[in-house]
């Protein structure tokens, strides 16, 4: 297995390696059976060999404001916000509060608030009638204690068995550890049980939980320190109430930092890879002098069992150029990716995230749209130079071969399909493929034998890339 090392081995490292064909690799190698499963290269699941190029992290690019936290009811502190799709329409939950600087104190009681939108870009506040507050039920409030205000995070139960009183459900933090409730609709709830469902854990974060339809269990990810530093836990459940005891994720590679939140989630493309965005809290920086230490930015990190996460530990979002997201806690990334629809004229839709921005700045703080292509995490890249990438043994199922990918003008990729030894089969190898060039999420790839023959059969894929980026492959 290739080390994370040498996935992310610099300059020095890639001017050693040459093009030319790899020796043979051993046969002994176990063969990673992906079927017709879109595999993402964001880890070394499918990577043995890197030759003069390396894998690159992306970020993604910061469009619109999708809502800013100006009203009564919520302020300058609003924060933990989940968004999901749910149908014809995408749905948002997040905390309303606000701290009064001048006078070092919390503003209102916190309260719950929901927002929806048709399209992931645009927002609005349903008006509910749920909840008053300072004497009118004019608002957007969907719970106010006694516990989970602070942090209430929902989710679509996508379990076929759920209970339809049930079909949403909620985690948030009170007093004794980590309570669950339940709705109908998304708009109404209840508490599920009077009781904590965990108490193992500290709580005070963006906890989370949902049915995990790869593992066909119910599945938590919340916080608790590690030798003095932030980190995560999680367990399971067959039923939403009787739950494992917590465990501590494990970071192999990656250095002991403070993890605020955790945002895990299966990506909905490929989801046999869960996918996290923490928000990474560095306390000894302050270059605002505010009263509140620390600056914030967000990470990227994938998991195949759950536990083991590879993070990466370059920003995915920097803080960036507005001076209000170099305060404390800002650029805490939502729990949701979603996909929308593209600003660009024809261009395929894309994936949304959102982050916080002015958190403790004036009378509210924002929630800011980013944008990423489809599948877009991490690439495996080669300059204008030329790189190649060289699979581990795999099986598949299928007849053609996709990938996502994105060359310049001038750039390209081209493919040499090889048994599990290492070399190119008659009719396969990298002279015999076309150039390939262009920018697709799902481009069918054009080889000069087919691929039929050889399902169920070991075979490696090296591929030449120049000017170009590989995210994403699959048979199909």
């Amino acid at each position: 297995m290739v080390s994370r090392r040498t996935l992310l081995a610099g300059a020095a490292v890639a001017a050693e390696a040459t093009l030319t064909n790899p020796a043979p690799a051993q046969v002994a190698v176990a063969a990673v059976n992906i079927g017709s499963r879109r595999e993402l290269l964001v880890d070394d699941h499918l990577i043995e060999k890197l030759t003069q190029a390396r894998q690159v992290l992306h970020s993604p690019v910061p469009h619109e404001i999708a809502l800013d936290h100006n009203v009564p009811w919520e302020g300058n502190t609003c924060t933990y916000h989940t968004v999901f799709r749910d149908g014809d329409r995408y749905r948002m939950y997040y905390r309303g509060s606000h701290f009064d600087e001048s006078a070092n104190k919390s503003g209102h009681a916190q309260v719950v608030g929901y927002a929806e939108s048709a399209d992931g870009i645009h927002w609005t506040r349903p008006e509910l009638g749920l909840f008053e507050f300072e004497g009118s039920r004019k608002n957007n409030i969907v719970w106010v204690g006694p516990n989970a205000e602070h942090n209430f995070a929902p989710f679509r139960d996508l379990n076929p068995g759920a209970r339809a009183e049930a079909r949403y459900k909620a985690v948030g933090s009170g007093k004794g550890g980590l309570f669950a409730f339940q709705s109908p609709d998304g708009i109404h709830w209840s508490p599920l049980r009077p009781e904590p469902i965990i108490t193992n854990g500290a709580f005070d974060s963006l906890n989370l939980a949902f049915w995990d339809t790869e593992r066909r269990l119910y599945v938590d990810y919340h916080r608790k320190g590690r030798n003095g530093v932030r980190s995560i836990m999680t367990c399971t459940s067959p039923d939403f109430e009787r739950w494992t005891e917590p465990e501590f994720l494990e970071f192999p590679g990656a250095p002991t930092e403070h993890l605020y939140t955790n945002a895990i989630q299966r990506y909905h493309r490929a989801p046999q890879l869960l996918i996290g965005f923490p928000k990474r809290y560095t306390p000894v920086r302050n270059p605002t002098m505010h009263s509140g230490e620390g600056v914030s930015d967000a990470v990227f990190m994938t998991s195949r069992d759950g536990r083991h996460f590879h993070r990466w530990t370059e920003a995915f979002v920097r803080p960036g150029l507005q001076p209000s997201r170099w305060v404390n806690r800002n650029n805490l990334p939502a729990w949701g990716m979603v996909e929308t629809a593209s600003d660009l004229t024809g261009a395929p839709p894309e994936l949304s995230c959102y982050t916080t921005e002015g958190y403790y700045r004036g009378p509210s703080c924002r929630l800011r749209r980013h944008a990423l292509r489809l599948d877009g995490f991490v690439s495996v890249q080669g300059s204008f130079a030329g790189g190649e990438v060289q699979t581990k043994p795999l099986l598949f199922q299928g007849e053609n071969l996709h990938f996502n990918y994105s060359t310049s003008g001038a750039g390209s990729l081209r493919v040499e399909v090889q048994d599990a030894a290492g070399r190119a089969l008659p009719g396969l190898s990298l002279q015999d493929s076309p150039e390939i060039f262009g920018d697709e999420l799902d481009g069918k790839i054009i080889l000069k034998q087919p691929l039929a023959p050889l399902q169920g059969k070991p075979i490696r894929l090296r591929i030449a890339l120049r000017d170009a980026d590989l995210y994403a492959l699959r048979f199909g």
